[in-house]
């Protein structure tokens, strides 16, 4: 388990999320009567991604929960390949009546490009139910860079075109997508080599093969603080509780940048507008259980727990905007 960040405040929660593409703040949300529906028989929780990963750990954190709000129980069940899209074809299939949901991440958006002869449309397959977290990103560089600012490696970059090189935790995650976001905003030429997984990434940045990684605050977080590597920025709106004294891309010169990782729940297509109301109240609820909460924090999260409708605006958005770049780096199906 990654060291816990210092608790997020109310106040600062709502400051992040205010500005965020998708988010509300889940303590903004919830209230009212309670909705009618409850489910019959135990409730599937899929999960796109082998076991341990952030996927599955977020739901796993939200099984508990579920299961005390809706009287059932809930079994989390791994489908991991083709970038959560296995898992994503079972629930696109089943039965729209809240006793199968999936928990899937940011690739989701750009699969529509990616991957060839997808059997369900992505943009129509699913009832989003709620952006459940957000995992913040570092631009994080090797030490021995003489850069101690986003202006400064700007300007060592594009001294040397093609000579530097970044790791990503692999092609179309948002590690990969945030920085190519970045370099093509900025004007820069730097080779990417992708990894399986930001583990093997950051390793190969502190031994000096890559130049600089975007990472999540769970994995960089530490290493930052040990000064073995230095950050330059964060992906996000707003700066990190955890890291106050680290500027934003955009209070660098990028002005609405913003791209991070995130979770979120979903059910198959034409799910009743009670049951969606439900599932969101038990998103609502797990997130303000405080272990849920401590567990979220300690992952450097932001807890989101934005309504459907909110949701299904960011996807959308997001499905054009991650899908254009993705085309434009040449990540189309072959």
């Amino acid at each position: 388990m990654p060291p816990v960040p210092p608790r997020l405040s109310r106040r600062a929660l709502a400051a992040a999320l205010a500005a965020g593409a998708a988010a509300r703040p889940a303590a903004a949300q919830g209230a009212g009567a309670a909705p009618s529906w409850s489910p019959s028989r135990p409730i599937r929780l899929l999960a796109g991604y082998p076991p341990g990963g952030g996927v599955d750990t977020t739901a796993r954190l939200l099984s508990g929960p579920f299961a005390a709000q809706l009287g059932q129980p809930v079994v989390v069940e791994n489908r991991p390949g083709a970038g959560g899209s296995l898992a994503g074809a079972e629930v696109a299939r089943a039965a729209p009546d809240g006793h199968t949901l999936f928990v899937d991440a940011s690739p989701q958006v750009v699969n529509h490009v990616l991957l060839k002869n997808l059997p369900f449309d992505y943009a129509t397959a699913f009832t989003p139910i709620s952006q459940v977290i957000v995992l913040p990103q570092i631009m994080i560089v090797h030490n021995g860079l003489p850069v101690r600012t986003l202006a400064e490696f700007i300007a060592y970059a594009k001294a040397r075109p093609g000579r530097l090189s970044y790791g990503s935790s692999g092609n179309a995650t948002a590690s990969h997508l945030g920085t190519e976001l970045f370099l093509r905003r900025a004007g820069l030429d730097i080779v990417h080599v992708p990894y399986r997984g930001g583990t093997p990434a950051l390793q190969d940045l502190l031994g000096g093969n890559v130049a600089f990684v975007f990472g999540t605050v769970s994995s960089s977080l530490q290493l930052a603080r040990e000064g073995r590597v230095r950050p330059l920025a964060v992906t996000t709106l707003q700066r990190i509780p955890p890291l106050p004294e680290v500027p934003t891309f955009a209070e660098q010169g990028f002005p609405g940048y913003e791209l991070n990782e995130w979770n979120g729940v979903f059910a198959p297509a034409g799910l009743p507008a009670p049951i969606v109301a439900r599932l969101h109240q038990a998103v609502l609820a797990a997130l303000a259980d405080p272990v849920v909460r401590q567990r979220v924090e300690a992952l450097g999260a932001i807890p989101v727990g934005s309504d459907p409708a909110t949701f299904a605006r960011f996807l959308a958005e997001q499905r054009e905007a991650m899908g254009r770049l993705a085309r434009e780096i040449g990540l189309e199906a072959g």
